[in-house]
């Protein structure tokens, strides 16, 4: 098959990516521009939907114009455009998928529809030196905790998931208990560095529940009992609180990663999504991997929030199965996709 010259488009949620990807041998991501929303949805606690498409709209064409003179390529050279299907906000989404299918339709090119889990799986194949398939992952993000057994591109089996918060929404929602301003997930894993270890002692949700289900809802409501109970922690109570609970989390995500690579009976362990940046994570999976002898692979920290690099190289991969493409022009966005039906 000939090189491919892949766009990639991100809007799923509240960052807004562009990525060119070559599947030329000496190709490989060209250039990628990522635009995040923190600083405007900080102010609401949360992000405003609304707010996050329209922020879509004015972003694409300039991070789409960074990405052309970065590669010293043009739209003239594109084979395919890749873009996020779902999941994601409905709005957020049909701003990217628009946008695509019409820039499609224009250069006459076939389009991609990616699942954003799919991306965030893959991600780590853009690292070097990349896994191999097959592979176990943990994909653990503010949407979405899950362990998934990787045969190949699109052939996925679901091992176990949260069933209410996700690991990077409990998080979230834990850093704002302790006054942190949103997206308080990175702050929270910051301050839990100054925390003094076994200070505070908080459960481990499922951690012997004997599958690969995760539960994180309930840690989160015993720190909040833990800060009523304080009343108004200081400085060093609410570091030790935050330390309790990244080691309490920590130790479950750990536990039951090793447990799927061991039952598995496969020797790689992926990690990706958000809170796979979370260093006392990366290290006692190193330190686990290294007993149990197999290897972890992380993304580069640039590539495990949402990004557009990760969706070209997803469509790239898609491309060259020839599966999952289509004529441009007509296209719907999928807010509600589970992975099991790519």
């Amino acid at each position: 098959m000939p090189a491919m010259l892949i766009l990639g488009i991100e809007s799923s949620c509240d960052e807004t990516g562009i990525a060119l990807y070559s599947t030329d041998p000496g190709g490989g991501l060209l250039a990628h521009a990522l635009h995040s929303q923190i600083l405007m949805h900080q102010e609401y606690g949360g992000v405003v939907p609304e707010l996050a498409s329209r922020d879509h709209i004015r972003r694409v064409v300039p991070l789409l114009r960074k990405v052309l003179t970065d590669s010293g390529r043009s739209l003239k050279e594109l084979d395919a455009i890749a873009y996020t299907q779902g999941p994601g906000l409905a709005g957020a989404l049909l701003v990217g998928a628009a946008f695509a299918e019409g820039l499609a339709v224009a250069l006459g090119v076939p389009t991609i529809p990616v699942h954003h889990l799919e991306g965030h799986l893959l991600s780590p194949l853009l690292s070097d030196p990349p896994p191999q398939f097959p592979f176990i992952a943990l994909l653990v993000s503010g949407g979405h905790s899950q362990l998934m057994r990787v045969a190949g591109v699109g052939d996925y089996q679901l091992l176990g998931e949260t069933l209410d918060d996700a690991a990077g929404e409990a998080f979230d929602k834990t850093a704002k208990l302790l006054g942190l301003p949103y997206p308080g997930g990175a702050a929270l894993a910051e301050m839990a560095e100054r925390g003094t270890p076994g200070a505070v002692k908080l459960p481990r949700p499922m951690l012997n529940s004997g599958d690969l289900d995760f539960s994180f809802s309930g840690l989160k409501t015993a720190v909040m009992l833990k800060v009523r109970e304080i009343g108004s922690p200081d400085a060093q109570q609410s570091a030790d609180i935050a330390r309790g609970f990244e080691d309490a989390i920590v130790d479950v995500l750990v536990k039951k990663a090793m447990r799927a690579v061991k039952d598995s009976g496969l020797r790689q362990l992926v990690v990706a999504g958000g809170v796979g940046a979370n260093r006392e994570l990366r290290r006692r999976l190193d330190a686990e991997a290294h007993i149990a002898r197999c290897s972890v692979f992380y993304p580069k920290l640039e590539f495990c929030t949402d990004n557009g690099a990760m969706i070209a190289l997803a469509g790239a991969l898609r491309f060259q199965a020839g599966a999952s493409i289509k004529p441009a022009g007509a296209f719907a966005v999928r807010p509600r996709w589970p992975l099991a039906e790519v």
